[in-house]
């Protein structure tokens, strides 16, 4: 049988220890050398004691026919990134190997494989150039990505000047449109609006027709479900589960979710989310809530030293459905005081809206790291709304289920 990547066995180790250092100049790795090289030579045949030593993946096989759109999915450090990177020959495994049947593009940050200094156009005849395609059969697809990336106005800038959506409108359509039999795609179209992203989905739903194969990582159970035709779930540096798309999202939701509702980070996983209590409407701490009562989401925050940091609370049902998210922004007016370094922040639910069954809440800080990147903490947790005092029959089509005013006019 035909496979348009076969994975052997992977694993991926990384030393971790103080003193490993990262983004160092070629003086000072120099430098290093001269002063330790019995450590040096320690570290390169992977003898220095001194480090522990992390295995971000460990012994993954699969293999993916042409055509096939696959979902890869898990937690954060999950080994999802690592995993695309090996891929995307980025870095090398430690152990096994990679096969693959055509060309690979990937997009797997804001800016990856653009170079600041160059326009947008001169980075189209890059990217081409790099997957070998002449300069005619790249000028032939030059109108539909500027088309479809919607940035024809600063085509001849410098993309270092392009805001973080231009960047991934026409770094995703140069991808899509120079044609790879092999297509990579991180969280990294979440940054897109909504609009895009929609349009975006619609365009990987077509390169599959058309003999590619796509790889999707999102954490947008909804988007998963209706782009891919196979899920790969990754726990702790492992696969989990290989199969069916609604299996996998649903092993991945029961394990995700913590079931409580008053949530400490006893272990200090979190940097930023360290409380969360999910209150009833007498203030009682309640996994099991009331249909026509209102719920509190109370959030309890610390180490607050990012910019741009925000707060939100989404909800999802078991088929990874978004039911809404809300950020922290959308309403609040009170600032807490520039010196402060903690905050307590609250969510109220409005009652008579969530349908009666079992959602995940998941409340997650957003902030930019570097580069206008954004990073997240996340936390899940299992939330019930009970059958009770529920005037909706719970077959009822859609996903929520408001009680809205009418009134008789005549």
């Amino acid at each position: 049988m035909k496979y348009a990547v076969q994975v052997e066995g992977i694993s991926k180790q990384y030393l971790l220890g103080s003193e490993v250092v990262v983004d160092q100049s070629f003086r000072e790795m120099l430098l290093g050398a001269i002063r330790n090289p019995l450590r040096r030579i320690k570290r390169l045949k992977g003898t220095d004691d001194s480090q522990e030593r992390f295995w971000a993946l460990k012994d993954i096989s699969f293999s993916v026919k042409p055509g096939e759109v696959v979902g890869i999915i898990g937690g954060n450090g999950a080994g999802k990134s690592t995993l695309l990177k090996l891929m995307s020959r980025i870095t090398a495994p430690t152990e096994g190997q990679i096969r693959y049947q055509g060309r690979l593009a990937s997009l797997l940050e804001v800016g990856t494989g653009f170079h600041p200094e160059l326009t947008g156009r001169e980075n189209i005849y890059l990217n081409g150039a790099i997957l070998g395609l002449t300069r005619r059969e790249i000028s032939d697809r030059m109108e539909d990505i500027i088309e479809f990336a919607e940035v024809k106005k600063f085509l001849d800038t410098p993309v270092k000047r392009y805001s973080s959506g231009m960047y991934v409108r026409l770094a995703f359509s140069v991808a899509a449109h120079l044609a790879p039999d092999i297509l990579i795609i991180d969280e990294v179209l979440a940054v897109g609006d909504l609009a895009f992203q929609q349009k975006c989905l619609g365009k990987l739903k077509d390169s599959s027709t058309d003999g590619r194969t796509v790889f999707f990582v999102s954490h947008n159970m909804a988007s998963v479900k209706s782009l891919c035709s196979r899920i790969i779930y990754i726990e702790d540096g492992k696969i989990k589960y290989d199969g069916a798309p609604e299996t996998a999202i649903g092993k991945y939701l029961s394990a995700e979710r913590l079931g409580s509702a008053h949530w400490l980070d006893k272990d200090n996983n979190c940097k930023y989310v360290k409380e969360i209590l999910i209150k009833n409407q007498h203030g009682e701490p309640s996994e099991i809530l009331q249909f026509d009562e209102p719920t509190t989401i109370q959030i309890s925050l610390e180490n607050i030293d990012q910019p741009g940091m925000t707060t939100a609370v989404r909800f999802t049902d078991d088929f990874g459905n978004i039911l809404f998210t809300s950020w922290d922004q959308d309403s609040l007016k009170e600032v807490p005081s520039e010196k402060s370094t903690s905050k307590t922040l609250s969510c109220e639910i409005q009652a008579n809206i969530l349908k009666p069954g079992k959602y995940t809440a998941t409340i997650f800080v957003r902030y930019i790291h570097s580069l206008n990147k954004t990073r997240q903490e996340e936390v899940n947790l299992e939330v019930t709304i009970s059958p009770e005092h529920c005037v909706i029959n719970s077959a009822r089509a859609g996903i929520i289920a408001p009680v809205l005013k009418w009134r008789l006019l005549s």
